[in-house]
């Protein structure tokens, strides 16, 4: 079977910091930047750990307003 490496590319502007992507992850990839805020003032999402992702989408489908997009590419 092949294995599968994604990405996650963040709208930060966009990110309001609900949490929702960092708790639908099961690789524990996303976090909320801890110091970093955008325009709105909102902490938002970044991936800490991008070696794990698995581009299994859960991220995106849970986030109310479309600010990640996911990409899947197979290895190996």
């Amino acid at each position: 079977m092949a294995k599968v490496k994604g990405t996650v590319v963040v709208n930060g502007e966009r990110c309001k910091g609900c949490d929702l992507c960092v708790a639908a992850c099961p690789s524990d990839v996303l976090e909320l930047h801890p110091r970093e805020v955008n325009d709105k003032g909102y902490h938002y999402v970044y991936m800490k750990q991008p070696e794990a992702c698995t581009g299994c989408t859960n991220c995106g489908a849970v986030c109310p307003d479309g600010c990640l997009t996911v990409y899947r590419v197979k290895i190996g």
